[in-house]
């Protein structure tokens, strides 16, 4: 039986019991093989699985008593050695699981292990609040499960029946790229739509593959992943807008440290450009503007509206942005176009203002490691001819780094 045959039922066996069995049949009705995985911290469960990851903690004194955050965080540990080592049997073609809130926390945690395109479900109680946390950067898929998980009855039935139906037909999908191209993973954002729309074209004329990422924070992050895990042969940063909105706590906030570090391992070349570095996207319409951007140029376009950055905050960004990039000094190059860096800063645009942009340039190059090469265009970010730069660099730095 292949990978693909077998899919992974992980749960609080303890307090879930009976939808967890029901979820295992449901499987097998789908005419693939079902590993029960007990991750429950309170007790044994009241019957046989096939991995009881309870009874190992317990048997070995790894389980803390009364500590119920400890236990949750060693349980998420070896559940996670676990399913790794499943993985790499080649025993693993999907996962699934219910639960509440707890087990959503634990059971998510653990199927983030595997890696892209391994079918993840999670049927949840809360998959209806915000789930950034819960998914980050990861393909799992979230079911509400609309009523809470008490046994298994007449609503909630037909969900896990579909939650099981669900991970089978994605575990059994057939669809394979056609032929092996050189990856260049594209982050951007819709303020430099034409740019990335006309980038992508030219790279895909040259025979490279375009991933694109939106640069909303989780976007960035998971590009540093795939990266790590070796996907691309170049990086192409058109959008560094998630550390404008990281400064400010913007709409796309939330990258981490490993944003714009070294891949692991790899030396893979990056050409980085101040795309979005013009402002800060926070969510606030024309009828509700904060006090604190009543004075600020801004730009409204849905429920979301961007505010130019200030002098101070263009300077703390040149600051970061430098730093991070001087982690790499043999990897990195930069573009920069002289002509604005969004849809809203042009010479006819809300936000232009070339004096707040010559501040963020004169303190990012003050700061920016001198072997790291810096390239100046007139152009607009949008602008074709400048697309058409920054493909020919990108293509000259995969090919030297071959």
């Amino acid at each position: 039986m292949n990978s693909a045959s077998r899919i992974i039922v992980l749960g609080t066996f303890d307090t879930k019991w009976e939808e967890h069995c029901f979820l295992r049949a449901a499987v097998e009705r789908c005419g693939l093989e079902a590993v029960t995985i007990n991750v429950g911290t309170a007790q044994q469960p009241p019957g046989t699985v096939d991995i009881d990851l309870f009874a190992d903690l317990k048997h070995c004194g790894a389980l803390p008593a009364g500590d119920r955050d400890q236990a949750i965080a060693a349980m998420v540990t070896r559940g996670r050695e676990q399913v790794a080592e499943l993985y790499r049997q080649g025993r693993v073609g999907g996962v699934v699981s219910a639960g509440g809130g707890s087990g959503t926390h634990l059971c998510t945690r653990i199927m983030r292990v595997l890696p892209l395109a391994v079918p993840k479900v999670m049927v949840s109680t809360v998959a209806s609040r915000d789930m950034s946390n819960v998914v980050g950067t990861r393909d799992i898929t979230m079911m509400h499960s609309v009523v809470d998980l008490l046994g298994v009855n007449s609503i909630s039935g037909i969900l896990l029946d579909q939650a099981a139906a669900a991970v089978c037909a994605m575990a059994q999908s057939r669809w394979r790229a056609p032929g092996k191209k050189r990856r260049v993973a594209l982050s951007f954002f819709g303020f430099i739509t034409p740019a990335a729309e006309a980038i992508r074209k030219d790279l895909e004329s040259r025979g490279y593959e375009v991933i694109a990422f939106h640069a909303n924070g989780t976007g960035g992050m998971a590009l540093e992943e795939l990266a790590a895990e070796g996907r691309f042969d170049g990086i192409l940063d058109l959008a560094t807008h998630e550390l404008a909105d990281d400064l400010v706590g913007g709409y796309c906030a939330g990258i981490g440290p490993q944003r714009f570090a070294p891949v692991p391992g790899r030396g893979v070349p990056r050409l980085v450009v101040p795309g979005g570095m013009d402002c800060a996207v926070l969510e606030f319409t024309r009828a509700d503007v904060p006090e604190a951007y009543r004075d600020r140029p801004v730009f409204f376009y849905d429920f979301r509206s961007a505010v130019r950055l200030s002098a101070d905050e263009s300077r703390r960004l040149a600051q970061q942005l430098a730093g991070r990039l001087n982690r790499d000094p043999e990897c990195v190059e930069v573009l920069v176009p002289l002509g604005g860096w969004s849809v809203a800063d042009r010479p006819d645009g809300p936000l232009h203002a070339p004096d707040i942009s010559r501040v963020f340039l004169e303190n990012f190059y003050e700061r920016l490691d001198p072997a790291i090469a810096v390239h100046e265009v007139q152009n607009h970010i949008n602008d074709p001819l400048f697309a058409n730069t920054a493909v020919a660099m990108m293509h000259r730095m995969i090919g030297e780094s071959a």
